[in-house]
């Protein structure tokens, strides 16, 4: 380093470090990108800059990363600890010059192949200053927007307005062995890697920031001036009467009333204001599987974001999540209930766009929704969208919406010109602020409006939230599940914009299930969650401090030797400590008497847990199912076991959006029950699987297990004996039945789920009877009791508390 060089990084450094707040991308440099710490590491910058290195500096230093200052000695020849691309653009001129890097790295190649043990760690570091896209009109802005080069006077203005929007996003080190052995002079092999770097810097800009702004021009003829729009506006003239000057304005309104309205400022002022909010109410937020959409943004897919929908901070966390992640934030697709003044504006100006909860009969409202959803997707920007259309009330994933999954597919034979991805995302938390009104309206309660005053009633009581979670799930690239679910797709390709293909309707209901799928597939479990799985698996809902932390130990070890999914998390916290933080968050009752401590729901709110043990019911379906079944009859071979938990399986699978086919459901049952006897939840005597001895420490937690799934059994019974009274019955009229057997055994024995009879549930229920062949359907759909339902109902009534079947064989007319 020159003296020139030392002496500005010495002079800037103590302003820097007043000015920037830098955030590293990823903040776990080893375990995301697979960095080795004690191999030597060069660092690649795309720009020779003091403010950039010191700002890097910084942050190695709170990685235990070497200082990228100086240099650093092999085999007795001083190399640079960092190379830049090139230099920072004159004042005066508009180009920026090359660096020397190209014949440094052609030196060391060279190095490399006298001392064949040689192998550097070339890290590229890519840092930015805002996240400003850029404007198809320059204003005063761009002054002090980043740029790839800039000179030393813009970069001035840069660090002191932008300083605190500061981003340091390594990518995975190249060997610098392995580009050694790849073909060619050393002078070219570095010419090549120069050039990747350059495309490669150009990609990660394009993924912090997004593409162009879309200017308003643009976005109005784009849609007024598409063949589906005019279409839609000459229907319009014939249908209604109007005149082609009111059928254009009304397609015009409905523009403005979709459209959003992107300003970076706003979301940089946002997630000033979010990281206060989260401070104060979250103990933190953990994030799983990030790199999955970095790495979707660097290889150029177009995301759309698929996230279950737990509550209205849904939208604030998942975008805030995304955007410290170095992604560029998305447009949301959010009910037209939240455009209201001033939460509209701003939401709008975050990038929301609003739709209306239905589109029946209004051919030029879906024909701009339509394409303005293309247009994003053509221009780059990345979307996200809620597959349930609304916030689920039970804390179940409910049966998807299919409208914005099959225009996304028509948006893609109108030929999209990226890869397109969609991301299934889990969002959980350990309290949600509307569980207390979501209980309400199960229980026939109004929804409430949205308004100023809710918002603000909402914000008063922002606090003590626990912990929030937000896992990417496995990506589904669009392409190659049409390749493979409707191969014939690109022969739709060129059909008139008002035709829908046969193949559509089948291929958006599959891919809708596999979202759901994928979405549960990566859970996350937390204290909350797990305690009220317990509590409410207990008979009195009331346990001690030592059977409470038993059965947690227990269940988290079965996760974690046999794990639901690689998707689906786990807390590093041991359960003492996932019991202490729950506690914390003042839901549970406990109280110390002489003998110990008791835990237990507070006063008449049993039923608010029932929501969060929804979150992560399905991870301890089969589980649950295994110890039911053999808690109820005492015992029972294995190969009767699978044999019934097969037979089950579909129902469950459909009602709890169970990835695994029956094959893999069945591998997984049988390491389940390895497990479970390995952990004395369950014994082996002879033939048979037996469970604990009651005076064993493990007997209660086997037995709350078998009381997991107690609900979902009886549903079952309800269900089939409904169809058994009736013998022939409509499915709407079986439903309807269903739930009033259940509101009444919901009564007499004191159940807390309000699920135990949501409508949601039973048609999943009735579904999966149905394509089971354990019911039969005559030709107009009519539902009739068999031989195979018969079979079933004898098996579930098993399983069920004998006063419930009692009760229900009592019933003798519907």
């Amino acid at each position: 380093m020159s003296w020139l060089r030392n002496s500005l990084s010495a002079c800037f450094h103590w302003p820097v470090k007043l000015l920037v707040r830098s955030k590293s991308i990823p903040a776990d440099v080893e375990a995301e990108l697979g960095l080795v710490k004690t191999k030597p590491i060069m660092y690649l910058l795309q720009t020779d800059s003091v403010t950039d290195q010191l700002a890097l500096k910084f942050v190695c230093k709170r990685l235990g990363l070497p200082e990228p200052t100086g240099k650093f000695e092999t085999d007795h020849v001083m190399l640079p600890r960092s190379l830049f691309l090139r230099r920072p653009k004159p004042v005066f001129r508009s180009a920026a010059k090359q660096t020397d890097t190209i014949d440094v790295f052609t030196n060391m190649f060279q190095l490399h192949r006298v001392h064949t043990d040689l192998d550097f760690q070339v890290l590229p570091v890519y840092i930015t200053w805002g996240r400003a896209p850029g404007k198809g009109t320059p204003g005063w802005a761009d002054l002090i927007a980043d740029q790839a080069s800039p000179s030393w006077l813009r970069k001035f203005f840069i660090v002191l307005f932008l300083g605190r929007d500061n981003f340091v996003s390594f990518s995975r080190a190249v060997s610098t062995r392995s580009m050694v052995q790849q073909h060619g002079s050393d002078h070219q092999i570095a010419q090549k890697l120069i050039r990747v770097a350059n495309t490669h810097f150009h990609r990660k800009r394009q993924s912090l920031t997004g593409p162009t702004l879309l200017e308003r021009s643009e976005l109005n003829n784009s849609v007024l001036g598409s063949d589906a729009v005019k279409l839609a506006i000459q229907d319009e003239i014939k249908s209604k009467g109007v005149t082609p000057e009111e059928a254009k304005q009304s397609a015009q309104k409905y523009i403005d009333e979709i459209a959003g309205d992107y300003r970076e400022g706003l979301i940089r002022i946002g997630d000033r204001v979010l990281t206060r909010i989260w401070n104060k109410i979250y103990n933190g937020i953990s994030v799983g599987h990030a790199k999955r959409i970095r790495d979707l943004a660097q290889n150029g897919h177009e995301i759309i974001y698929v996230p279950c929908h737990r509550s209205h901070m849904d939208y604030l966390l998942l975008t805030y999540v995304i955007y410290h992640e170095g992604m560029v934030t998305p447009h949301i697709a959010a009910g037209i209930n939240l455009n209201f003044w001033p939460v509209g504006k701003i939401f709008r100006r975050a990038g929301a766009f609003f739709l209306r909860r239905s589109f029946a009969g209004n051919k030029l409202y879906t024909a701009v929704f339509r394409e303005y959803l293309e247009l994003l997707f053509n221009k780059g920007y990345s979307v996200k969208y809620y597959p349930e259309g609304g916030r689920s009330r039970t804390g179940r994933l409910i049966p998807p919406k299919t409208g914005m999954l099959a225009m996304t597919l028509q948006a893609m034979l109108k030929g999209v010109k990226r890869p397109v991805s969609i991301v299934p995302v889990y969002i959980g938390y350990e309290h949600v602020m509307e569980v207390k009104s979501y209980l309400k309206e199960l229980t026939g309660g109004n929804k409430k409006k949205e308004s100023p005053l809710q918002i603000l009633s909402a914000v008063r009581k922002l606090k003590n939230y626990g912990h929030g979670y937000v896992n990417f799930g496995e990506p589904l690239q669009l392409n190659q599940f049409l390749d493979e679910y409707a191969p014939q797709w690109r022969d739709s390709q060129d059909q008139p914009a008002d035709k829908k293909p046969s193949w559509l309707t089948p291929t958006v209901n599959e891919l809708a299930n596999r979202v759901m799928l994928r979405i549960n597939k990566a859970a996350a479990v937390n204290g909350m969650a797990l305690v009220s799985m317990c509590l409410l698996s207990s008979k009195t809902k009331t346990m001690t401090k030592a059977e409470l932390v038993k059965a947690m130990n227990d269940y988290l070890a079965l996760l974690q030797e046999v794990p639901f999914s690689a998707d689906s998390t786990l807390s590093d916290k041991r359960a003492e400590e996932m019991l202490e933080d729950t506690l914390k968050l003042k839901r549970l009752s406990v109280v110390d008497d002489k003998y110990g401590v008791l835990i237990s729901p507070q006063e008449n709110q049993a039923v608010t847990l029932t929501y969060y043990r929804n979150n992560i019911l399905h991870l301890f379906a089969l589980p649950g199912m295994i110890m039911t079944i053999v808690f109820a009859n005492n015992g029972i071979e294995k190969a009767k076991l699978l044999r019934l938990l097969i037979e089950l399986y579909p129902m469950l699978q459909k009602e709890l959006f169970l990835y695994m086919d029956t094959e893999s459901a069945c591998d997984y049952c049988e390491r389940l029950i390895m497990q479970l006897k390995e952990q004395g939840l369950l014994n082996q005597k002879g033939r048979k699987l037996m469970p604990p001895e009651r005076g064993s420490e493990h007997f209660h937690s086997a037995w709350l297990l078998s009381r997991a799934m107690q609900e979902t059994v009886q549903r079952y019974a309800v269900v089939l004996r409904a169809l058994e009274i009736a013998k022939t019955i409509s499915r709407g009229q079986l439903e309807k039945v269903s739930r009033t057997i259940a509101e009444r055994l919901s009564s007499l024995y004191g159940m807390s789920s309000p699920e135990f009879y949501d409508k949601n549930v039973f048609s999943c229920l009735v579904t999966a009877l149905r394509e089971q062949g354990l019911v039969e359907s005559t030709d107009d759909g009519t539902l009739q009791h068999s031989d195979s339902s018969r079979a079933l109902q004898e098996e579930i009534n098993q399983l069920v508390w004998p006063e419930i079947t009692q009760h229900l064989l009592q019933l003798e007319e519907i």
